[in-house]
């Protein structure tokens, strides 16, 4: 197809001697390509020359880039519409936009929304106060649960302390427990976000029933998905990417800052809690970030040491080798019987 005398290409992704102008031209105009693309879109000239370009990874929409020479002809609007016309194929309609801060106009324009805003990045959705409904929700949520917690806990205080925790339980461990328990003896409530990103062994639905089941028990624990806004590949991509050089370049600052502004401050959340990550260095810079950035926000960071079994730290990467080995005596001393039984039960373990 010809657009103003230039070629529109689609690649999902780009490879080869395409791939290489691709990075070329982005690194050009500021940017790096990102090994989580799937879909881009190109558009060329007679010579194939890249002049304008933009991806998709998953429903973020980034590396959107127009040559100097073309700018003001509409070519970024062309470029969007072609990567929205692609998600829209997929069924994706929520769109995330990561851009230059001086770009916001010209996003807003077409119809994003800013979420946050650093020195160097501008986040946006294509869902007008997507996130304000996302906190909103919980927020509601959670004054219903108080009120209803205060029938049977008199002296729960006028204004609980709130506190938080957000965990990928791939799957929930006697671990991820402990962490819970600890959490709670130092704040009246705790916020637990589960993550909603199918990225791991286990599926979000399977990993949030067996977090229900293992604080069922725990009324103080108050349970939400994390939907895009916390640790997805919207906001935090290098977290499913188990990769050293990758999580050294990892944007944890971003997350962070959401979590800080858009969802600490108005649910009331002074403390977050974390497990100490020795074995992982992308979780383990996340909590470095976590601990630099969450006081500006008036929100305490605090890591829990890990509990152990027989002298070694409990982790959900030991239960799923287990799984692989068929080691029911391990899965039986790293799991709460709650997680043990749905395994069995749904024919995961």
């Amino acid at each position: 197809m010809i657009f103003g005398g230039l070629y529109t290409e689609e690649e999902s992704p780009c490879t080869g001697r395409k791939l290489d102008r691709l990075k070329k031209f982005l690194a050009e105009a500021g940017l790096s390509y990102d090994d989580t693309i799937e879909h881009t879109v190109l558009l060329t000239d007679d010579e194939g020359e890249i002049k304008a370009c933009g991806s998709a990874a998953g429903n973020v929409l980034k590396c959107i880039a127009v040559s100097d020479d073309m700018r003001g002809e509409g070519l970024t609007a062309t470029v969007v519409s072609a990567l929205m016309r692609y998600e829209t194929e997929r069924g994706i309609t929520h769109l995330f936009l990561f851009t230059k801060p001086a770009n916001k106009a010209m996003f807003t324009d077409l119809g994003f929304s800013e979420i946050l805003c650093t020195d160097t990045v501008l986040f946006m959705e294509n869902k007008k106060n997507g996130i304000a409904s996302y906190v909103d929700g919980i927020a509601a949520e959670t004054s219903a649960r108080v009120d209803a917690l205060r029938k049977d806990l008199p002296d729960l205080p006028a204004e609980p302390l709130y506190g938080a925790a957000v965990a990928n339980c791939d799957p929930f461990t006697k671990g991820h427990r402990y962490l819970i328990e600890e959490a709670l003896k130092q704040c009246d409530l705790l916020h637990l976000f589960v993550l909603s990103e199918d990225r791991s062994h286990f599926p979000a639905k399977d990993r949030y029933e067996m977090v229900k089941a293992g604080t069922a028990d725990l009324n103080l624990v108050l349970l939400h998905p994390t939907s895009d806004y916390l640790i997805s590949a919207a906001t935090f991509p290098t977290y499913f990417i188990k990769d050293t050089e990758k999580a050294i370049i990892a944007n944890t600052e971003l997350d962070v800052r959401i979590f800080g502004k858009c969802i600490a401050g108005p649910l009331h959340i002074r403390k977050r809690f974390a497990g100490t990550e020795p074995g992982d260095p992308v979780t383990r810079a996340y909590n470095g970030t976590m601990a630099r950035i969450l006081p500006e926000y008036g929100v305490e960071f605090i890591e829990i040491g890990r509990l152990s079994a027989e002298g070694v730290p409990v982790s959900a990467k030991k239960v799923r080798a287990a799984l692989n080995a068929g080691d029911d005596v391990t899965l039986r001393t790293l799991l709460p019987g709650t997680t043990y039984q749905y395994l069995r039960k749904e024919g995961l373990a």
